[in-house]
């Protein structure tokens, strides 16, 4: 049996770790909060209170951290020393950052991986956390192609991997992603605002776009939550507001303006910014509802429903 060693075990990550062992695989698993690692022992998940520890048998490294900061803090050290993760990995044995971090960091990273003799993979990816407890996340893959080739059978058990080019570019797909999810959020909440203020059935709307041009996951998962006032969250609002940012300040840096981007990143920080970042990134329907005065009773509707009898 090969052995995964496995970096961060939080919304996404634990479902994630859970999935390698249900697949026959050793996981060898820490996060930076030991409780939520600890906990995944019935799983079969081996927890690890040091993550050097943790990475010293491993055949693939994974790391599923929050941002680029912290998976830069992990791998190298807060000083880049030689008791580093990065330093206990065995010879050759390849690395895989799942986590949403910079382009540059990701490229970065790489360079300094390939010094120590190991292949690196960024493999962020998209789903939310049903598609991690599923199995049927999208992994969006930039690597060198006998790179990412060596890591897909630990790989295959959490979803769909696709190769999108060299170090960066799956970095560069999850911005992509992330950029028409937080734009499809937006729409999706004022779309089902103007229906439920209007007199109409938000579900039962919901339920008639499926399937024609305005479907999406983004309809029918976010939707679903919106018209149930349910923002627990699946994926922070928090991380949402830091890939648009990376997005826009990319964007920036070829020479680019993202119009809508920057709109919905703007919506975003305002949603974070009001004490709401902690819920899931649909929760943006608070948001745009409480800036479209929507939020005390609807008015009346019958002049609107009079326009649709005649």
């Amino acid at each position: 049996m090969k052995t995964v060693a496995f970096l961060g075990t939080g919304i996404m990550g634990a479902p994630m770790a859970c999935n390698l062992a249900l697949a026959g695989l050793n996981v060898n698993a820490w996060n930076r909060t030991a409780s939520r690692c600890a906990a995944l022992g019935t799983k079969g998940v081996r927890a690890f209170e040091d993550s050097r520890e943790a990475v010293r048998t491993a055949d693939c490294v994974i790391v599923m951290l929050s941002t680029g900061a912290v998976v830069e803090q992990v791998l190298f050290g807060v000083d880049g020393s030689n008791h580093s993760v990065a330093s206990s990995i065995p010879p050759g044995v390849p690395v895989v950052v799942m986590s949403s971090i910079p382009v540059s960091a990701a490229r970065d990273q790489a360079q300094r991986l390939a010094r120590l003799g190991h292949p690196y993979v960024d493999a962020p990816v998209s789903g939310g956390e049903r598609g991690a407890v599923s199995g049927t996340l999208t992994i969006m893959a930039g690597g060198d192609g006998d790179a990412v080739a060596s890591v897909e059978e630990f790989l295959r058990p959490l979803g769909r991997l696709t190769r999108v080019g060299p170090c960066g570019c799956g970095q560069l797909a999850k911005l992509a992603n992330q950029i028409i999810v937080g734009i499809t959020i937006g729409a999706v909440a004022e779309a089902l605002l103007l229906v439920e203020t209007g007199g109409g059935d938000p579900e039962a709307v919901r339920g008639a776009l499926t399937g024609g041009f305005a479907d999406s996951t983004v309809l029918r998962q976010h939707g679903e939550r919106m018209i149930q006032r349910n923002f627990q969250p699946g994926a922070h609002a928090r991380v949402q507001l830091k890939d648009l940012r990376a997005a826009n300040e990319l964007a920036h840096e070829v020479g680019m303006k993202l119009s809508i981007a920057s709109l919905a990143e703007q919506l975003f920080a305002d949603m974070c910014s009001n004490g709401r970042d902690s819920l899931d990134h649909s929760g943006l329907f608070l948001e745009i509802q409480e800036r479209s005065q929507f939020d005390r009773a609807a008015p009346d509707a019958a002049p609107v429903l009079k326009l649709f009898e005649r």
